[in-house]
């Protein structure tokens, strides 16, 4: 036990120091760039001066010195930060460099520095086809080890996937505006359409998307003995068939098309990052974008 205890430990440790580095030196700025605040907050009075918008005078104060003062207001930037997770079966998988677990975890650590770094609250929703944890925003160092211990060895109870049920989980316990990132591989059998609709109407939602690039073309390998994660239903697949991995090709892109236009149609940003691939580059697009 205190071995994996120390194990658990280090690999914490290991996945701070990457990703409190990369929200220090690579994220600076951007990330406060990308996400703003609620609005703008009352910050101060001072005297008028020519060029103020008259709407800004303070009248109480204008009466009590007997010359005009307008009020100063700043933007509001301390915002409260949502990760929904997706731990369900088919996150285990990976055949490259890590899982696509692992991937969701660095990720997840990376944007919760960032936060912290501009003051935010951050929260976590880890889901299956149910709600497995609900991890309450809160600010600081400690909160986010807890929350890289908790993406490290959680065990959910089921392996299935409902996107739609999370999202309308922190629609009920989210009142206030917050930075939702539902971070999936997106391989949901419902429609989440309606739930994604509404949520996005109350929050700021932000899709990225996990996935291992044998999702995306198969090799050929010959007969290949897969299982679905959540299923646990197996079956096997002809690798060294044209037709099968042009087929398997088609599918792919064919649902990456679908979840593209589900996203636009809803005004939601979205990013895309395979295993294998450069996590960093790919948030730096997304701040990007958005800024």
């Amino acid at each position: 036990m205190m071995r994996e205890e120390t194990d658990i430990f280090s690999k914490v440790r290991r996945i701070e120091i990457k990703t409190r580095g990369l929200s220090s030196n690579m994220f600076a700025g951007q990330y406060h760039s990308a996400f703003k605040g609620r609005g703008m907050a009352f910050a101060e009075v001072r005297e008028y001066q020519y060029g103020d918008d008259i709407r800004d005078i303070d009248w109480n104060v204008t009466a009590r010195f007997h010359r005009p003062y307008v009020k100063v207001f700043e933007e509001e930037r301390e915002l409260t930060v949502m990760l929904l997770v997706d731990v369900s079966g088919s996150l285990d998988f990976g055949t490259k460099v890590q899982t696509k677990s692992e991937m969701a975890t660095l990720m997840a650590a990376t944007l919760a520095f960032s936060a912290i770094q501009n003051n935010d609250k951050i929260g976590v929703i880890f889901f299956s086809d149910r709600i497995e944890k609900y991890i309450p925003p809160k600010k600081g160092r400690r909160h986010i080890l807890y929350i890289i211990r908790e993406m490290l060895d959680f065990h959910p109870v089921s392996k299935k996937t409902d996107i739609g049920a999370a999202l309308e989980y922190l629609g009920r316990m989210q009142k206030r505006r917050c930075t939702a990132f539902v971070m999936s591989d997106f391989y949901d059998r419902k429609d989440f359409d309606k739930q994604l609709q509404v949520c996005r109407s109350r929050h700021d939602v932000v899709g990225i998307q996990i996935y291992d690039p044998l999702m995306r073309r198969l090799p050929d390998v010959g007969l290949l003995r897969i299982r679905d994660a959540e299923t646990e239903r197996e079956m096997y697949i002809d690798t060294s068939s044209k037709a099968v991995r042009r087929e398997h090709e088609r599918y792919w892109n064919e649902r990456m098309d679908t979840l593209r236009h589900l996203f636009q149609k809803n005004a939601v940003d979205f990013v895309s990052v395979a295993t294998d691939g450069d996590f960093v580059k790919a948030l730096r697009q997304m701040f990007a974008i958005r800024s």
